[in-house]
């Protein structure tokens, strides 16, 4: 008998277990598009939960270019969303030559991704492959910021592939 009590109570054990829920943030330079790629890496859905992609501690100097008269350099394009379910926190554009745009999420599926596409171009005098293309290594050091539950805020910031893992304290339900 004292053998299965501590088989139930085990099981309970795992059922209420913590769920982590990793997001990986990619950028992905491309022409005429740039694009952002947002994954779920866990095996729950992150559900409500507010991101902003900050630029201003790249290694590039990196803007959204959003405007043909603007701070970037020759192609311009809007933002997009190419799937998921995502919007734009404040402005329904992101403004020329900004550093961060916000977004909210709705939902993404355990093992499921999002995406938006818009313009990076860097502002550096001298750079890899020109201000119009941008390489991982120009991305280094910007950051990606979550918010959850309403207030706490996990951050990580993109390594020189591109990327930027961050580590969710718990699923969201």
């Amino acid at each position: 008998m004292m053998f299965k009590i501590k088989l139930v109570i085990l099981f309970i054990s795992m059922l209420s277990a913590t769920v982590y829920a990793d997001i990986q943030v990619s950028f992905k330079d491309g022409a005429p598009k740039d694009k952002f790629v947002i994954e779920n890496t866990s095996t729950c859905a992150v559900k409500d939960i507010s991101m902003t992609i900050d630029l201003l501690q790249s290694t590039g100097r990196l803007i959204f270019d959003t405007s043909e008269s603007g701070k970037g350099v020759e192609v311009f394009q809007l933002f997009e969303v190419t799937r998921g379910q995502i919007a734009l926190k404040t402005d329904t554009q992101v403004n020329d030559g900004a550093t961060q745009l916000s977004l909210d999420i709705t939902t993404i599926a355990a093992n499921d991704f999002a995406s938006f596409t818009i313009d990076v171009d860097d502002t550096l005098t001298t750079s890899e492959l020109g201000n119009i293309r941008v390489t991982g290594n120009e991305i280094a050091n910007a950051s990606v910021l979550i918010k959850i539950n309403g207030d706490e805020i996990v951050k990580a910031a993109f390594d020189l592939d591109g990327k930027a893992l961050v580590i969710m304290p718990i699923c969201s339900a």
